[in-house]
């Protein structure tokens, strides 16, 4: 303190002095600033997650893509990415119709398993749809990926190399070490045959669910999805879907932003804030609200399940009825005609719907 007040006499006559005087403060109290920040970090995330009704969702149950060529895709994520198909049905009639919001349709639905996770891929035998936006980026709001972990960035990238996936990011990506959040993850972005965005992801030892650590020290270049990653406009309304409504925990958030993260997405410029929701069990669903640049462009108005961009997350409830009622009050859009039984259950679940969230993408509540 008496070196800081010798300093005021010393510089009181020139501005720049007192300039020094805050350089020298903030150098000095930086630290706790940085840690109080992630205090009141923690301390919003507990605030958020008070006001959360009692979910309606149990469970992140799979993530689902529209495809353009059954085989081609089960082979791709099979062959490339460790995949095992656990189940290959073929349906049509109006049921499902009414339920994906799609007249005329035969659907062949192919359910993959990865470690302890799902991904469920549909090819439209009729009618086709149209294909991923040739121009996509990673901030269009109509951008969805699964995040699938590895034990070893270094050894997964090479073998993407030799199975010549096209690339999304430049290359792997190391997230710095003054991202309290995100610091010492690794992560790289590519695309399977259809132009879906994927993402191969490394936690550090301090990050993720410690499940993954014991999955790696296990072996295995492919573990399982750690999450599904949808761009929205507007964090807080998004909350308000999946907090507010479905029931969902805040379980993370930061702000990523630097020549890594630039790199990672594609976006020159890119700085995003990051917040990570879970259900009880699951995969969890991670907001992209881009800060910067704020020119993506929203989820095409006239989407329909049969679209190549179309992702549909699949939903575990108690009462699809009950969650319809909760949508319905928050003013949700459904794609289906409301809930639909399914009888004989083909897909896993005896009911369902489809609605979008604010920004489109689309969420399927099931009740078995």
């Amino acid at each position: 303190m008496r070196t800081t007040k010798n300093l005021a006499r010393r510089f009181k006559d020139f501005p720049l002095g007192w300039a020094l005087i805050w350089l020298l403060l903030a150098l000095t109290f930086w630290p706790s600033l940085a840690e109080g920040q992630q205090s009141v970090r923690s301390t919003a995330l507990a605030a958020s997650n008070a006001t959360a009704p009692a979910p309606l969702v149990g469970r992140v149950e799979s993530v689902g893509l529209t495809v353009s060529d059954m085989d081609r895709s089960v082979e791709f994520y099979s062959k490339v990415l460790s995949f095992e198909k656990v189940s290959d049905v073929e349906v049509a009639g109006e049921a499902y119709e009414r339920l994906q919001g799609v007249f005329g349709l035969r659907m062949r639905v192919v359910r993959l398993r990865l470690g302890d996770e799902f991904l469920e891929l549909t090819e439209y035998l009729a009618p086709k749809g149209r294909p991923v936006p040739a121009d996509s980026r990673s901030n269009d709001r109509w951008f969805q990926h699964i995040a699938i972990i590895t034990g070893d960035m270094d050894k997964a990238y090479s073998w993407l190399r030799q199975n010549k996936v096209e690339h999304a990011s430049t290359g792997p990506q190391r997230l710095p070490d003054w991202n309290k959040s995100a610091g010492g993850i690794k992560a790289f972005y590519f695309k399977d045959p259809d132009k879906h965005s994927l993402e191969i992801l490394q936690f550090p030892g301090d990050k993720g669910d410690p499940k993954w650590q014991a999955k790696a020290a296990a072996g295995g270049m492919f573990l399982g999805i750690d999450h599904t990653a949808i761009v929205v406009q507007d964090t807080e309304a998004s909350l308000k879907f999946y907090r507010d409504v479905l029931g969902m925990r805040v379980v993370g958030a930061s702000e990523n932003y630097g020549t890594e993260q630039e790199h990672l997405n594609n976006v020159f410029g890119a700085r995003l804030r990051i917040t990570a929701l879970r259900a009880a069990e699951g995969p969890g669903i991670e907001f992209l609200e881009y800060l910067a640049p704020r020119d993506g462009r929203p989820y095409p108005s006239d989407a329909r399940a049969n679209d190549l961009f179309h992702w549909q997350t699949r939903l575990s409830t108690g009462s699809v009825e009950a969650a319809a009622q909760g949508l319905l009050g928050a003013k949700s859009v459904f794609v289906s005609t409301g809930v639909v039984p399914l009888g004989e259950g083909a897909l896993g679940f005896n009911k369902g719907l489809l609605v979008r969230d604010p920004d489109g993408h689309v969420m399927q509540l099931t009740e078995k």
